[in-house]
C-alpha cells in the first residue's frame, strides 16, 4: 500500500543530480521540500531559482515544480517527484518586508525565521540568550500569514518558537527536528513546544540526521519508530510527519557552509562538540530508495495502523500545505 500513497519528505538538501532524482523516483516519494537557501541574500536566492529552472528543464521526465498541493497530486499521477522550495534562514528577504511577497510569488513556500544564530526576526537555538521574536519578526510573521508563506522554526530557540506559534494566525511547522526526550540536542524540541505546536494545528517533521537521534548513527529503525510513538502519545498522530534533513553526497565544504555561512572565520561546531565536525555515518536503513518505505513498514510493525502510517509519511504534510499556502485577501 506504500506505493499507492502520497509520500512527502519535509526537508532535504542533497547533491541534486539526475542519478539522485532517479533514486527519489524509485523511492516512491511524491514530493520533497528542498532547501533553496541557507545564508544567501535576495540576489543570490534568485540565482538559486535559476539553477533549479535548469534542473527542471533537463530532468522534466523525473521532477516537476510544486507551487501548491494540486501539483503534488499531479506529480503522483505522472510518476514524477514534486519539488517545493524553502529557506532555512530569513536572509533572502534582506531587511525588507516587501520581499516576503516577492519571494512567495517566485516560489518560496516555506521560510525559517532563523538558522541557529540570532537573526533580524528571531533567536536561533545556539544562542545563549533567547530574546524571542523581534519587532521585525512579528511584522514578518503577519506578512507570511497574509501571502501564504509557511513559517518554519526548526533551528529556533524555545522562547522564539513559542512566540511564533502564538503570534501566527496560521499553523507553523518545525520541518526537521526531534523531541529532546529522544536526544538532548540544542535543536531538538521540548514537550512544551511540541504540545503548543500541535494545539495550534502545526506539524513536526521527524529528522533522520544522526546528530539529533537517539544513539546517533547507531539509531535503529525500531528506535526511530519508538520516538514517533512516544510523540504520538504526547500529541496524537495528526501533527506528525517526516523531514529527513537528508544531505546525501554533499562534500565537507557544504557542511561548513551550512554552519558558518559568511559570519564566522572559525569553524562552527554547532553544539560545541568538535567530534561533530564532519558528516555523520549514514543510517543503514535510510540511505537509498527504500528509506521512506522502511519507515512506513517499521511504523506498521511497531503498532501504528495503515491510516496512521499514511498520515505520518505524507498525509499530514499534504493537509498542512493545503491549508497554509493559500494567500489571504
Amino acid at each position: 500500500m506504500y506505493k499507492d500513497q502520497i509520500i512527502i519528505d519535509g526537508l532535504q538538501y542533497c547533491n541534486w543530480t539526475r542519478d539522485y532524482f532517479k533514486t527519489l523516483q524509485k523511492s516512491g516519494i511524491t514530493a520533497v521540500h528542498v532547501t533553496l537557501v541557507y545564508h544567501e541574500m535576495a540576489r543570490e536566492t534568485l540565482t538559486n531559482f535559476a539553477k533549479w529552472n535548469t534542473l527542471f528543464e533537463q530532468n522534466h521526465d523525473l521532477i516537476m515544480r510544486v507551487d501548491g498541493v494540486e501539483d503534488i497530486v499531479l506529480a503522483k499521477k505522472l510518476g514524477k517527484v514534486g519539488i517545493f522550495f524553502g529557506a532555512q534562514n530569513c536572509s533572502p528577504i534582506d531587511d525588507e518586508i516587501g520581499l516576503i511577497e516577492v519571494l512567495r510569488k517566485q516560489g518560496l513556500l516555506i521560510m525559517q525565521l532563523t538558522y541557529n544564530n540570532q537573526s533580524l526576526l528571531a533567536t536561533g537555538c545556539y544562542e545563549k540568550n533567547d530574546s524571542g521574536i523581534t519587532r521585525f519578526g512579528e511584522q514578518a510573521i503577519k506578512e507570511m500569514n497574509r501571502v501564504g508563506m509557511i513559517i518554519d522554526m526548526s533551528h529556533s530557540a524555545q522562547k522564539s518558537t513559542l512566540e511564533a506559534i502564538e503570534i501566527s494566525t496560521r499553523p507553523i511547522c518545525i520541518s526537521h527536528a526531534n523531541p529532546n526526550f529522544a536526544h538532548d540536542a540544542l535543536r531538538n524540541k521540548s514537550d512544551e513546544v511540541i504540545k503548543a505546536l500541535a494545539a495550534k494545528g502545526g506539524l513536526l517533521g521527524f529528522s533522520l540526521y544522526p546528530f539529533h537521534l537517539p544513539n546517533g548513527s547507531k539509531c535503529t529503525l525500531e528506535d526511530f519508530c519508538k520516538m514517533i510513538a512516544k510523540t504520538a502519545d504526547l500529541v496524537g498522530v495528526d501533527s506528525l510527519g517526516i523531514g529527513s534533513d537528508l544531505c546525501l553526497d554533499q562534500p565537507q565544504e557544504v557542511l561548513e557552509w551550512m554552519r558558518n555561512g559568511k559570519w564566522s572565520k572559525a569553524m562552527d561546531y554547532g553544539e560545541g562538540n568538535a567530534s561533530n565536525s564532519g558528516w555523520p555515518d549514514d543510517l543503514p536503513w535510510f540511505k537509498d530508495e527504500k528509506g521512506m518505505e522502511n519507515i512506513y513498514n517499521g511504523l506498521m510493525k511497531y503498532g501504528f495502523n495503515e491510516k496512521e502510517a499514511n498520515q505520518i509519511l505524507g498525509g499530514n504534510w499534504f493537509s498542512f500545505l493545503q491549508s497554509g499556502l493559500e494567500p489571504k485577501n
